[in-house]
């Protein structure tokens, strides 16, 4: 298991940007990691651009669900099949720089951390780069995380020796911010790599460009999540929209 970064990669209907994806990770400078794909039943060619990397990189293995189940039951079947000592998960749409593990590997094994997570910036659908870095407070403490999700997925590498494998609400939406709030609850605040290592892609039919679904899945975390009674989740909303309209912003920079 010797630090060996397990990348998990859920997909469904992605040819238009798995391929780019999976040259991403084959190009980090760090190469001790294996690639654990589930596909959630797509129809289109993603498995087959899939198989085409795997049988050149033996590193790469995919899995296939035989009806679509969501992105969460396909990221729990991918961490059952992880062996690696570090978790990290990637979205089939979003790319890594090539320094990105090597980095975040030092860093944890320098600070002696369970996880940690960095800046990342943004593109658009047709991978163009849109001038935005998305950064977070350094350190990032439980409470700040309560009120919004500071930790961008496609960043984020935790220890499974420390927490264990930590299975996602796979029913639930906003899968990632539970995650996150489930550590942040143990370790109190977490260190990130001050610096952009990724980049996000904006899709204009993502779950991200609603912001009604976005609300309603937000809330859905105090309501469900932390199990708070609906008076007091409505409120807590409240401040969690105050944080995204009023705080957040200070913390996406154009470059």
């Amino acid at each position: 298991m010797n630090d060996l970064v397990s990348i998990l990669i859920p997909t469904y209907n992605t040819e238009k940007f798995i391929r780019a994806t999976l040259q991403s990770v084959q190009n980090q400078t760090f190469s001790n990691w294996e690639m654990i794909l589930v596909d959630d039943a797509s129809t289109d060619q993603t498995v087959a651009i899939i198989e085409q990397f795997a049988q050149n990189d033996n590193r790469i293995k995919l899995f296939r669900l035989e009806k679509n189940s969501g992105n969460g039951f396909a990221r729990n079947i991918a961490l059952e099949k992880a062996s690696g000592k570090y978790i990290a998960y990637l979205d089939a749409d979003d790319l890594w720089f090539p320094e990105k593990l090597e980095k975040q590997i030092r860093f944890l094994k320098t600070k002696n951390l369970p996880f940690t997570f960095s800046f990342y910036d943004c593109i658009d659908d047709d991978g163009n780069d849109l001038k935005r870095r998305v950064e977070t407070p350094v350190p990032l403490t439980y409470n700040q995380l309560f009120f919004c999700n500071y930790v961008g997925n496609l960043t984020a590498i935790y220890d499974a020796e420390f927490f264990g494998k930590i299975k996602l609400e796979s029913s639930q939406k906003r899968q990632d911010w539970r995650l996150w709030l489930t550590i942040l609850k143990q370790i109190k605040t977490a260190e990130a790599i001050p610096e952009s290592l990724a980049f996000y892609r904006i899709r204009k039919d993502s779950i991200s460009s609603s912001k009604f679904k976005l609300i309603k899945h937000n809330f859905g975390v105090y309501r469900e999540f932390h199990e708070y009674n609906l008076v007091f989740s409505v409120l807590l909303m409240m401040r969690f929209l105050f944080t995204q309209l009023i705080i957040k912003p200070k913390y996406i920079k154009k470059i």
